[in-house]
This record gives C-alpha cells, structure tokens and sequence, in this order.
C-alpha cells in the first residue's frame, strides 16, 4: 500500500467545480464525516479558497492530505515551479503532498513536463508526485522517465467505462490508480443493478458504486454540497461486495460511456 492510498483511507474528497462558501460547507462536512484527504487544481480556481478553509478548520496540516494538480498552461520550464509555488501559497503550505500533472501535454510529448515534475519533487515543493489523465502508454513512459516512485494516474474510473487495459497497466509499472467522475456523473444511476444491490446490501447505489471502486483497488474520488452525501460516500469500509457482484457489475463496463470525451475536453489524449 503506498503512501497516497494509507493517507487518503482509499477515499478522497473532490473539490471540482466549488467555491466560496458552498466549498466551505461541503469541505466542513467532508471533515465532519471523517475525509482527510482533499483534492484541488490550478484549473479549479479554488486552491486559495481550500487554503483558507484548512487553516481554520481546528486540525492541524499533518493530519491532512492535499492533493493539487499543474495546469498545462504552466508546463513550461518558465512557469512550472513558479505555478507550484503560488498554488502553495495559496494553499498556505510550504510543501503539497501530492502534485499532479493535470493533463498530458497536447502534443503529447510528456517527458518534459514530468522532468519538471521530478524538479519541482526534488526541491521540496511536493512529498509525493503523480500525473492524471494518462494512457497506457504514456503511463509506462512515466515509469522510465522518472526514478521518484509515481503516487497514481487519476483518470476517469466508473462502472460504466471499461478501464480493464489502465488496470493491467497500473499492476504491470506499479502506479495505482486513482477515480474522478465515479458516478459517470449521475449516469450510473440509471442502471437498475445497483438499486437492486443497495436493497441487498442496505446500502445506497452511490455506496455500491463507489465500493466496487474500491475493491478494484482504484481510490475513490467523490464529491458532493449535501452532508448526508458527503457522509454516506465516507461510509463505504463497512461492506464488501460479492465476488459474484463485483462481475455482475463488471459486465456493465462494456457499455463504455465516458464522460470526458474530446467534444468536452478538446486537448483530451486519444483514449484506450
């Protein structure tokens, strides 16, 4: 188990698309529920908010796990670890404990922007360094280009998109797996499987989403503004899915509905 997943229980709480005070209260609730581990981005414009929340939430920043992500506009040798620097400050943290690469860069070309990724680990400005949104193949690059251990790869990880081949890939160069979108954005909710199981398990289908994430040794990224929510996709250690379960809600990967498609994210990488 790596660092990332023993800190974040499996579990984090994403901060996309919140601001200003809805932050503030999907954040305090998040806390209340028991999430540690928080996940921001330049591209987000919510870093100074989150900063200022963890100040004054009454736990100390040892006790937490950030994770922040460099926009692409900043992979240039001129701005990366400035960019760095500001989301720290902003952060008010001298050092995240996780950065990510935000995106691949357009053309492609990744070993320069995990260079200065490396660069950035190496003066002390990140515990630990990942990248997000990478394919296969770019992820086994990662393991060549860099000798500093790589956290995860946070991509798009549900029920309803197969990501059998990044799984593979993540067990082959030893870089784990990370979700975002884990509920296909209310997709997965039109599926009447995970009713069923929720009624089985006296669980919610969010909850049954969510855990078969995490059987599938991918940590969860989950997000939600109402406590109840927040509390209930905490909630997911209690339970384990069946095995015969877990393939029932395997089959429905082949259905591969993917969010984050080119049309919504034009500098998106050709997909596995």
């Amino acid at each position: 188990m790596n660092t990332f997943f023993r800190r974040s229980q499996g579990r984090l709480f994403g901060t996309y698309p919140l601001k200003g005070e809805v932050l503030t209260k999907a954040v305090t609730a998040a806390l209340d529920a028991g999430y540690r581990a928080f996940d921001t981005a330049q591209m987000y414009g919510n870093e100074k908010d989150l900063g200022d929340i963890l100040a004054s939430c009454g736990r100390p920043l040892r006790d937490l796990y950030i994770i922040t992500k460099v926009h692409p506009d900043n992979f240039a040798e001129d701005k990366f670890i400035r960019s760095v620097e500001q989301s720290l400050h902003d952060l008010r943290m001298s050092k995240v404990d996780l950065l990510l690469l935000h995106w691949p860069p357009i053309d492609g070309a990744v070993v320069p922007s995990l260079k200065l990724l490396e660069k950035a680990h190496r003066a002390g400005l990140a515990a630990e360094i990942g990248v997000s949104n990478y394919t296969a193949d770019m992820m086994r690059q990662a393991r060549r280009t860099l000798s500093t251990p790589i956290a995860t790869n946070q991509i798009e990880f549900h029920p309803l998109l197969d990501q059998t081949k990044l799984l593979a890939v993540a067990h082959e160069t030893g870089i784990p797996l990370c979700s975002y979108s884990a509920v296909a954005r209310g997709e997965v909710f039109k599926h009447a499987l995970f009713n069923e199981l929720a009624a089985a398990y006296q669980k919610t289908a969010a909850q049954i989403v969510l855990r078969w994430i995490l059987q599938k040794g991918v940590v969860v990224n989950s997000m939600s503004t109402k406590p109840a929510n927040i509390r209930a996709n905490w909630d997911i250690a209690d339970f384990t899915l069946s095995s015969i379960d877990m393939t029932r809600i395997d089959a429905l990967t082949a259905i591969n509905f993917r969010v984050v498609t080119k049309d919504l994210v034009p500098w998106a990488p050709v997909w596995d």
